[in-house]
Protein backbone atom coordinates (compact mmCIF):
# COMPACT_ATOMS: atom_id res chain seq x y z
CA UNK A 1 0.00 0.00 0.00
CA UNK A 2 1.15 3.63 -0.93
CA UNK A 3 0.02 6.86 0.74
CA UNK A 4 0.11 9.72 -1.43
CA UNK A 5 -1.38 13.00 -2.34
CA UNK A 6 -5.16 13.05 -3.77
CA UNK A 7 -4.85 14.28 -7.19
CA UNK A 8 -7.87 15.50 -9.39
CA UNK A 9 -7.37 12.17 -11.22
CA UNK A 10 -8.44 10.25 -8.18
CA UNK A 11 -11.89 12.01 -8.17
CA UNK A 12 -14.16 9.93 -10.00
CA UNK A 13 -13.10 7.09 -7.64
CA UNK A 14 -12.85 8.96 -4.68
CA UNK A 15 -16.23 10.46 -4.86
CA UNK A 16 -17.83 6.82 -5.83
CA UNK A 17 -15.66 5.43 -2.55
CA UNK A 18 -17.24 8.29 -0.46
CA UNK A 19 -20.97 8.05 -2.07
CA UNK A 20 -21.03 4.23 -1.37
CA UNK A 21 -20.28 4.54 2.43
CA UNK A 22 -23.36 7.10 2.58
CA UNK A 23 -25.54 4.70 1.05
CA UNK A 24 -24.88 2.33 2.89
CA UNK A 25 -25.08 4.88 5.97
CA UNK A 26 -24.38 4.76 9.47
CA UNK A 27 -20.68 5.24 9.59
CA UNK A 28 -20.65 8.81 8.19
CA UNK A 29 -22.14 12.45 9.33
CA UNK A 30 -22.30 12.84 5.17
CA UNK A 31 -25.94 11.60 3.93
CA UNK A 32 -26.38 13.12 0.35
CA UNK A 33 -24.16 11.70 -2.14
CA UNK A 34 -21.51 13.96 -3.73
CA UNK A 35 -20.88 15.31 -7.35
CA UNK A 36 -17.50 14.95 -8.76
CA UNK A 37 -17.07 18.73 -8.55
CA UNK A 38 -18.37 18.70 -4.83
CA UNK A 39 -15.61 16.48 -3.84
CA UNK A 40 -13.70 18.69 -5.24
CA UNK A 41 -14.34 21.53 -3.61
CA UNK A 42 -14.86 20.15 -0.20
CA UNK A 43 -11.58 17.47 -0.41
CA UNK A 44 -9.29 18.78 -2.90
CA UNK A 45 -9.57 22.54 -3.66
CA UNK A 46 -11.80 24.82 -1.39
CA UNK A 47 -10.92 27.30 0.69
CA UNK A 48 -11.06 25.37 3.79
CA UNK A 49 -8.84 22.56 2.44
CA UNK A 50 -5.46 21.69 4.17
CA UNK A 51 -4.44 18.34 2.74
CA UNK A 52 -5.68 15.04 1.74
CA UNK A 53 -3.97 11.47 1.44
CA UNK A 54 -4.65 8.51 -0.48
CA UNK A 55 -4.00 4.54 0.56
CA UNK A 56 -3.09 2.80 -2.84
CA UNK A 57 -3.29 -0.86 -3.22
CA UNK A 58 -0.88 -2.40 -4.63
CA UNK A 59 -3.12 -2.89 -7.92
CA UNK A 60 -3.60 0.75 -7.61
CA UNK A 61 -7.22 0.57 -6.56
CA UNK A 62 -7.69 3.33 -3.99
CA UNK A 63 -8.55 2.28 -0.79
CA UNK A 64 -9.45 4.97 1.29
CA UNK A 65 -8.56 8.50 1.71
CA UNK A 66 -8.33 11.28 5.23
CA UNK A 67 -8.74 14.99 4.72
CA UNK A 68 -7.74 18.02 7.51
CA UNK A 69 -9.68 21.24 6.42
CA UNK A 70 -10.41 24.15 8.59
CA UNK A 71 -13.89 24.59 9.93
CA UNK A 72 -15.17 27.56 11.28
CA UNK A 73 -16.71 26.48 14.55
CA UNK A 74 -12.46 25.59 15.33
CA UNK A 75 -10.12 27.55 16.61
CA UNK A 76 -7.69 28.30 13.82
CA UNK A 77 -4.51 25.87 15.00
CA UNK A 78 -7.01 23.03 14.92
CA UNK A 79 -7.68 21.04 12.06
CA UNK A 80 -11.02 18.72 11.03
CA UNK A 81 -10.20 15.19 9.96
CA UNK A 82 -12.28 12.93 7.88
CA UNK A 83 -11.11 9.75 7.08
CA UNK A 84 -13.22 6.75 4.74
CA UNK A 85 -11.79 3.56 4.31
CA UNK A 86 -13.54 1.68 0.96
CA UNK A 87 -16.59 -0.84 2.52
CA UNK A 88 -15.05 -4.34 3.23
CA UNK A 89 -11.73 -2.89 4.04
CA UNK A 90 -11.55 -2.08 7.74
CA UNK A 91 -9.24 -3.62 10.17
CA UNK A 92 -6.58 -3.48 7.76
CA UNK A 93 -4.27 -0.64 8.59
CA UNK A 94 -5.23 1.74 6.11
CA UNK A 95 -6.62 4.17 8.62
CA UNK A 96 -3.75 3.76 10.29
CA UNK A 97 -1.07 4.60 7.84
CA UNK A 98 -3.44 7.52 6.35
CA UNK A 99 -3.19 9.12 9.61
CA UNK A 100 0.37 8.75 10.03
CA UNK A 101 0.95 10.93 7.16
CA UNK A 102 -1.91 13.44 7.91
CA UNK A 103 -0.28 13.90 11.20
CA UNK A 104 2.97 14.32 9.79
CA UNK A 105 1.55 16.82 7.39
CA UNK A 106 -0.30 18.87 10.06
CA UNK A 107 3.16 18.77 12.36
CA UNK A 108 4.66 20.59 9.43
CA UNK A 109 1.76 23.36 8.90
CA UNK A 110 1.88 24.41 12.65
CA UNK A 111 -1.53 22.43 13.48
CA UNK A 112 -1.86 21.92 17.15
CA UNK A 113 -4.66 19.59 17.68
CA UNK A 114 -7.04 17.31 15.05
CA UNK A 115 -10.62 17.02 15.64
CA UNK A 116 -12.78 14.69 14.50
CA UNK A 117 -16.15 14.85 15.08
CA UNK A 118 -18.22 11.02 15.02
CA UNK A 119 -21.74 9.97 15.02
CA UNK A 120 -22.39 8.04 18.19
CA UNK A 121 -23.65 5.11 15.80
CA UNK A 122 -20.71 4.93 14.31
CA UNK A 123 -18.59 2.15 17.19
CA UNK A 124 -15.87 1.94 13.92
CA UNK A 125 -15.03 5.22 13.43
CA UNK A 126 -15.01 5.81 17.73
CA UNK A 127 -12.58 3.04 17.82
CA UNK A 128 -10.21 4.17 14.97
CA UNK A 129 -10.03 7.27 16.25
CA UNK A 130 -9.40 6.12 20.02
CA UNK A 131 -7.00 3.87 18.88
CA UNK A 132 -4.97 6.69 17.11
CA UNK A 133 -5.02 8.46 20.03
CA UNK A 134 -7.81 10.64 20.09
CA UNK A 135 -9.54 11.44 23.54
CA UNK A 136 -13.27 12.64 24.38
CA UNK A 137 -13.59 16.84 24.10
CA UNK A 138 -16.93 17.65 23.81
CA UNK A 139 -20.62 15.79 22.49
CA UNK A 140 -23.18 17.70 20.86
CA UNK A 141 -26.54 16.34 21.83
CA UNK A 142 -29.40 14.69 19.42
CA UNK A 143 -28.26 16.25 16.09
CA UNK A 144 -31.20 15.08 13.59
CA UNK A 145 -30.16 13.32 10.51
CA UNK A 146 -32.37 13.98 7.15
CA UNK A 147 -34.83 11.94 8.45
CA UNK A 148 -35.40 13.33 12.13
CA UNK A 149 -33.11 10.78 13.98
CA UNK A 150 -31.48 12.31 16.30
CA UNK A 151 -28.16 11.15 16.93
CA UNK A 152 -25.40 12.34 19.10
CA UNK A 153 -21.92 13.77 17.58
CA UNK A 154 -18.66 12.87 19.85
CA UNK A 155 -16.06 15.56 19.17
CA UNK A 156 -12.55 13.71 19.92
CA UNK A 157 -8.82 15.71 20.06
CA UNK A 158 -5.25 14.75 19.53
CA UNK A 159 -2.86 17.34 20.88
CA UNK A 160 -0.40 17.29 18.50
Amino acid sequence: MKIRNASPGDIAELCHLLNEIIHIGGTTANETPLSHQDFSDYFLSGADHICCFVAEGDTGLLMGFQALDHHTKLPKNCADIGTFVKHGTTQSGIGTALFQQTLLHARQHGISNINATIRKDNISGIAYYTKMGFTDHSVAKDVPLLDGTKVDRISKRYAI
